[in-house]
């Protein structure tokens, strides 16, 4: 793992010091919206030549103190133990599914028959996070991985909304996304954790485009005036930190699973950071403890035997909760004192879904002692 300020005048020069020699078989750059990110990926793929080098901008970064903003942070993988292929999917809305999956298997067969002594095996999703299309993309791939676990995070741009990409040896993309199948030697380990407690408070989406992600009505009312009525609030007051602290979840099968709330449009709508539709049944959240329960659940990974690192998509919601309530240094603190390194996303993936307020993730355990 490497870090170095967005505005340092040589980036990639500073991260291939702090990373090392390699060679490596995958490097992830996570940059802040701050950085030139055409140049940093350029730059990058040339620096770092063999390797797969994959990137996106984010919401915030995770570095070696936690929770960090104008950087890029850096993550190697060492070709001593893994392999990687990576595939940039570009225009989202018009990819042909059953072509790419079937290039996809073929990438993941010949990734195995390459490789039969790294038999632990991921994939990871980074994908444009104003696309709209996270959700599509997701249960589109899940079957060409033959099981593979997936995860991943959707590209930010700080708060603002307004411009994120992704990229894939030295090619920059918007509306795209980028995925790496890994093998490695490794044990790992994908995860998804969410702090989020289901309460009896529900409300039903009588009117919505879901192409959008926008809410018109609930319970056949305007959209942001009876969420704020349920949640007691002000309908002028709504905001961000009020989304944050207010999420409502979805139940697929016998799991809940956040659908974030990205703003409140000028026509008094809800618009969402995931799939959306009429008739689904929404129920408030409430929040545990967001530091005790994310330090349960990583102590929980370390058994019986603690990772050596851990990849981590965080959602930017989650790192809004820990401003609010003045504990982004505990959660920092736990991310360090866990070894999560990664960047804060407008969504993540994991599995065949796309979901928020997660942090989704991978961690890696040493090599299993063979008796």
């Amino acid at each position: 793992m490497a870090e170095v300020f967005a505005s340092d005048p040589d980036v990639i020069g500073v991260l291939a010091e702090e990373l090392g020699p390699g060679p490596f078989a995958l490097v992830c750059l996570f940059a802040s919206p701050e950085c030139q990110f055409d140049k940093l990926m350029k730059a990058a793929a040339k620096r770092f030549g063999s390797a797969q080098v994959m990137g996106c901008t984010t919401a915030g970064e995770i570095g070696r103190a936690g929770y960090a903003e104008g950087r890029v942070v850096a993550v190697a993988f060492p070709a001593a133990a893994f392999s990687a292929t990576a595939l940039l999917i570009s225009e989202l809305g018009g990819q042909d599914a059953q072509a790419f999956g079937d290039q996809l298997a073929r990438e993941r067969l010949t990734l195995a028959e390459q490789n039969p002594d790294r038999p632990n095996a991921f994939a990871f999703l980074l994908v444009d996070g104003l696309s709209l299309k996270e959700d599509i993309l997701a249960a589109s791939l899940s079957p060409a991985l033959g099981g593979i676990p997936l995860f991943g995070g959707s590209a930010g741009d700080g708060v603002d909304f307004a411009r994120t990409r992704v990229g894939l040896n030295g090619v920059v993309a918007q509306d795209a996304a980028v995925l790496a199948l890994v093998r490695t030697t490794l044990p790992a380990r994908v995860f998804s954790l969410d702090h989020l407690q289901p309460t009896d408070d529900r409300m039903v989406v009588t009117e919505a485009d879901p192409k959008a992600r926008i809410v018109k009505s609930i319970n056949a009312e305007p959209a942001a005036r009876e969420y704020a009525r349920i949640v007691g609030k002000d309908p002028n007051q709504l905001d961000t930190f009020t989304f944050a602290a207010h999420p409502v979840v979805v139940r697929i099968g016998a799991e809940h699973h956040v659908r974030a709330i990205q703003r409140v449009t000028e026509e008094g709508d809800l618009q969402f950071f995931s799939a959306i539709d009429e008739g689904m049944v929404l129920t408030v959240a409430n929040k545990q403890d967001i530091v005790a329960h994310l330090d349960a659940e990583l102590t929980a990974l370390a058994e019986p035997v603690a990772p050596l690192s851990i990849l981590g998509c965080d959602c930017v919601l989650r790192r809004i909760e820990a401003e609010q309530a003045q504990s982004v240094r505990a959660l920092s603190d736990t991310l360090v004192r866990h070894k999560v390194v990664g960047f804060n996303t407008y969504g993540e993936q994991i599995g065949p879904l796309h979901v928020n307020q997660t942090i989704t993730g991978v961690a890696f355990y040493p090599p299993r002692e063979v008796s």
